[in-house]
């Protein structure tokens, strides 16, 4: 991958950790679900009106929406509203990385690397560690929703490689537009429409720049440079810069939220880390031996 795409992978990724805690500090002020409409009514208007249609099938667009703003938002927003510790969700949703590679090798016939299997095996592992305690107590749904959100965005990554080159803002913009009535009407459903007026005439200056930083930075420039880059490179080499996520998610949030992590939770984020770290380094790893 060229420096210039894969410093834009990084930034990316610098900006979606610090999203979780933006997402944190949004549910504590207004009910989650509303919060995840707000963000993708945003994303999609007004730039709707200015951005032209992706040369893509509309159902994949409306797939693409479907499976990043309701799925994995959707529940990820509601997950961080039940309990679920910021530094831990930018941790856990990386598990996208190992659910994108399993996708890609299911339906585009990608076929990972012995170091991307090993790398998925050690992460699954380190969810199991971090599942463990949590699946006990009051802590399960959250922690699960969480993975399922993870599971979510590798449908998503897949859906937004088989559009194929396309104007990635359009894509990005056009998709944001399916998410916002269906989240709205889940929210009216689960929370009440006195509880969603209330929070839609109460919203203060943070919670308004919470909204703007996930719908502008956060979605329209972060995915569409993510669903850029996913078209021009296989998965395999763009998923692993999400593990510049979970450093910038976990720092983010002890320095805002004051934030720790369990030691538990600490070791299984280890070998995830370990697991993601392996499918970035080892196939140069393996390639060395070859060269020489």
């Amino acid at each position: 991958m060229p420096p210039v795409h894969s410093l834009a992978a990084i930034l990316v990724a610098i900006i979606w950790g610090l999203s979780f805690v933006v997402i944190k500090l949004g549910v504590g002020a207004m009910p989650p679900l509303l919060l995840c409409a707000l963000r993708f009514f945003f994303a999609a208007v007004p730039a709707v009106f200015f951005v032209p249609r992706p040369k893509a099938s509309p159902w994949n667009v409306v797939a693409y929406g479907f499976f990043l703003g309701i799925a994995q938002f959707g529940l990820l927003f509601a997950a961080i509203a039940f309990g679920m510790p910021a530094s831990l969700a930018s941790l856990v949703m990386q598990a996208q990385v190992f659910f994108t590679i399993l996708f890609a090798a299911l339906v585009m016939n990608e076929r990972p690397g012995l170091h991307q299997i090993a790398g998925g095996l050690m992460g699954f592992c380190g969810l199991i560690v971090i599942a463990m305690p949590r699946l006990s107590g009051s802590g399960a749904g959250p922690f699960l929703m969480t993975v399922t959100a993870a599971a979510a965005w590798g449908v998503a990554n897949i859906v937004s490689k088989r559009a194929g080159r396309v104007d990635m803002l359009g894509y990005i913009v056009w998709a944001s537009l399916v998410a916002p009535l269906p989240l709205l009407g889940l929210s009216l459903l689960l929370d009440g429409p006195a509880q969603v007026a209330s929070a839609l005439t109460a919203m203060s200056l943070g919670t308004w720049g919470a909204v703007a930083y996930l719908a502008y930075p956060t979605t329209v420039f972060a995915f569409g440079v993510w669903a850029y880059l996913l078209s021009r490179h296989p998965a395999a080499t763009v998923t692993p810069f999400a593990l510049l996520v979970p450093v910038a998610g976990i720092l983010g949030s002890a320095l805002v939220l004051g934030e720790a992590m369990q030691p538990v939770e600490a070791v299984g984020g280890a070998v995830i880390l370990a697991g993601l770290a392996l499918n970035v380094f080892g196939g140069r790893m393996l390639a060395r031996p070859k060269a020489l």
